[in-house]
């Protein structure tokens, strides 16, 4: 890709004056917001897969207001808004909630630069949320539907004869109380949703497009054939010419019809791989007899995704025909400063980096869709992305209708990215119906990707991939003849790191203690990663997840981005399969999964001594652990619980001999601490849907001595499903 495409030459910053302006005081910022200015936002060509030289970016300071649903056009502005950051963000210098019951009102103005005349002018939007619509000079220019995809309209027959140009822009956005895609956007952010991103989200530029000339690439590469199938779409008929270079020297030219699929031979075609990641630079043409009629630059990389089977028949998922586990982040794309809107190029650049550096050779980009430079990052440096359709809630024909329209936008607009190797239709359930139609037709909209058709719980039987969601897991379903066995979602191992926490609170699905505890639970959680790759076959990992977002302080790194919490070269080696297998276990104290078990129990509040090893507890009840409630996931449940506390007491003996490595053994729905003889040995958070080894602290672990010993737990319970049971295992000789 050419260097001036990458570094970005033309911006415009308007008629507004830039001193006084600033970003709103946000609970939190990145690096990156110092580089922010009105003149310096976003200055990047937005569309490097579609490059024309001569364009005008619109972002900077435009005015806005925020006025009831049902009025018109505002007489008087509130302010400056910086573009394209969301009107919620800190960036964008307002950071207020907009709401269903409001619009967001914009306007600007600009002038055409006078070298393009005699070409149409138009005005694109790389994302607006969610319903948008324009007016030029006054004319209406018409109205967009949809949060994530690219849009334009045609200024030329509404421009003035010169001068100023007058855009005014009205933006509706119902977030939660809307049916439409909006991903984890809800109106009162909370646990795993967070704040909303109204208005215009990414860049908005306008540019010449002569009459007639290119609307569209659709470039499929043929690794087999060694050919890349290049359909340029074009306002009229014509003549193509596309030609592929190899750093500045042309590999293969061929012609054809606009319209037409052309092929393009690629002698000895280097294939595009995480490791090896190189694109070709393409240049298309359009041309009347000798006349150019059009002319833009774009990229691409040659490589083929599939399923197969391994040499012992296991489905796999291939890459240029071998099979390649991908390991990898959930990445949710949100920013402390720009919410949606990631501060600067740099900033999207070092998030694709980052994971690289972390050893991670994928990612699944979750509930959202980025710009289309986010794309050109995992392009460039060799991230393989599983992208998730956002959510709606789907309830109604008119909002599946637009699920769909935007489902189709989302795969159309991205289908030139080497780095996408799989679509996800809908994530745990969220708004799911038609699952089998959506999958085939997404299927035959893009035959060159796989196709997840629900990522977690909710599997209808078709498309590529099974897909298991555990917590913190890992797990693996068993795969299926023609599909392959995915852990969707695993970790969520939970870490706030004071000073660089979006508020006082946070959560995690499962709480750790400090970077070391972290670093080591993540390496046992990647040993029985890799054992499960061999049996039963497992094909990839998705561990939650890259960052903390907002209150959730799941990520490896913090919201920020400014402190990656564990050890990043034992991550990143375990990440690329150099970690040990996990040393064999042996169980020291049953869990209900291994057999009943006595414990004591009471739902009223105890005493403070009630963990104490001598505490008296015979008045409390007995009963069979676990205990909770029939139908949470992976509970065994021998005595039921209802109420929202417990406190459980159960002594067991230990023989003569030292303990190795002994670890607790908890299934938890939901948040526990645990005791040994009166000292907190663990207290984790959030719930599990499977029995997983939990960290003993050294101070629990030092009372553990051969005979008489207590276990003793407290769990609350908050929401959905209860369970509580434990038990200990430790490493064998």
């Amino acid at each position: 890709m050419s260097a001036w495409i990458v570094a970005g030459l033309a911006s415009w910053t308007g008629v507004f004056p830039q001193a006084g302006w600033r970003p709103a005081d946000g609970p939190l910022r990145t690096r990156w917001a110092a580089e922010v200015s009105p003149d310096r936002a976003l200055p990047e060509y937005p569309r490097p897969q579609m490059v024309r030289r001569d364009w005008l970016n619109l972002n900077g300071l435009w005015e806005y207001a925020i006025r009831p649903r049902e009025e018109g056009r505002p007489g008087t502005w509130d302010g400056r808004i910086l573009v394209p950051f969301p009107v919620e963000s800190a960036l964008s210098g307002v950071m207020k909630t907009v709401g269903e019951n409001h619009r967001l009102w914009y306007r600007r103005t600009f002038e055409v630069p006078a070298g393009w005349a005699g070409r149409r002018v138009r005005l694109r939007f790389g994302a607006v949320d969610w319903e948008a619509t324009v007016w030029l000079n006054g004319r209406e220019l018409g109205t967009h539907r949809g949060g994530y995809d690219a849009f334009h309209f045609d200024l030329t027959d509404a421009l003035r004869p010169g001068g100023a140009q007058e855009l005014v822009l009205a933006v509706w956005d119902p977030s939660d109380a809307g049916s439409q895609p909006r991903g984890k956007q809800v109106r009162k952010p909370r646990g795993i949703f967070y704040t909303p991103a109204t208005g215009i989200w990414q860049t908005v530029w306008i540019e010449p497009v002569p009459e007639g000339g290119i609307e569209r690439l659709v470039l499929v590469p043929d690794v087999d054939a060694g050919v890349l199938r290049a359909t340029v779409q074009a306002g009229g008929a014509g003549e193509v010419e596309v030609a592929a270079f190899d750093g500045g020297k042309e590999v293969g030219r061929a012609a054809g019809r606009a319209g037409e699929a052309v092929p393009l031979q690629i002698p000895d075609a280097k294939r595009w791989t995480p490791e090896t990641p190189f694109l070709y630079d393409l240049k298309v043409t359009l041309k009347s007899g000798e006349r150019t009629v059009d002319a833009v630059e774009s990229y691409f990389g040659m490589r083929r995704v599939a399923l197969g089977k391994d040499e012992k028949g296991v489905p796999r998922l291939l890459l240029n025909g071998n099979p390649v586990f991908h390991v990898g982040p959930l990445d949710q794309g949100f920013w402390p400063d720009g919410i949606y809107t990631a501060p600067t190029d740099e900033a999207l650049r070092y998030d694709i980096e980052i994971t690289r550096r972390l050893g991670f050779n994928a990612t699944r980009k979750h509930v959202k869709v980025e710009p289309d430079r986010w794309y050109y990052w995992c392009d460039r440096l060799g991230l393989m992305v599983w992208q998730d359709m956002p959510s709606g809630n789907n309830k109604g024909e008119e909002a599946r209708r637009q699920f769909e329209t935007e489902l189709r936008a989302m795969v159309d607009g991205r289908i030139n990215h080497p780095s996408i190797v799989m679509w996800v239709i809908f994530n745990e359930g969220w708004g799911q119906y038609d699952t089998e139609r959506l999958v085939q037709e997404t299927k035959e909209r893009d035959p060159s990707r796989l196709v997840d058709n629900a990522s977690g719980w909710t599997d209808k039987k078709v498309g590529d991939v099974i897909d298991m969601h555990r917590y913190p897991g890992p797990g693996s379903p068993r795969p299926e003849e023609r599909r392959a066995a995915v852990l969707g979602e695993f970790g969520g191992l939970g870490l706030p790191i004071e000073g660089h926490m979006w508020s006082s609170q946070h959560w995690g699905y499962q709480g750790m203690s400090s970077p070391g505890a972290l670093t080591q639970r993540y390496l046992r959680l990647m040993q029985k990663v890799w054992a499960l790759r061999e049996d039963p076959g497992l094909c990839a990992a998705i561990y939650t997840q890259i960052t903390d977002v907002e209150t959730e302080c799941n990520g490896l790194l913090t919201y920020d981005r400014a402190v990656v919490k564990p050890d990043l070269e034992k991550v990143a080696a375990a990440n690329r399969g150099r970690v040990p297998p996990p040393p064999p276990v042996v169980l020291i104290v049953p869990t209900a999964r291994e057999q009943e078990a006595a414990w004591r129990y009471t739902f009223q509040k105890p005493g403070d001594d009630w963990k104490a090893k001598d505490f008296d507890a015979s008045s409390w009840r007995e009963g069979k652990g676990g205990f909770g409630t029939e139908g949470t996931p992976g509970a065994v449940v021998r005595t039921v619980w209802k109420t929202p506390e417990i406190w459980l007491r159960r002594e067991f003996t230990l023989p003569e001999g030292a303990l190795i490595d002994p670890r607790l053994l908890v299934h938890h729905d939901e948040d526990a601490e645990i005791y040994l003889n009166g000292v907190r040995a663990a207290r984790v958070g959030g719930f599990t849907t499977d029995y997983e080894e939990v960290e003993i602290d050294s101070k629990a672990r030092a009372t553990l001595k051969p005979g008489r010993n207590v276990l003793a737990i407290y769990c609350k319970q908050t929401q959905g499903g209860q369970y509580i049971d434990a038990g200990i295992v430790d490493t064998k000789p």
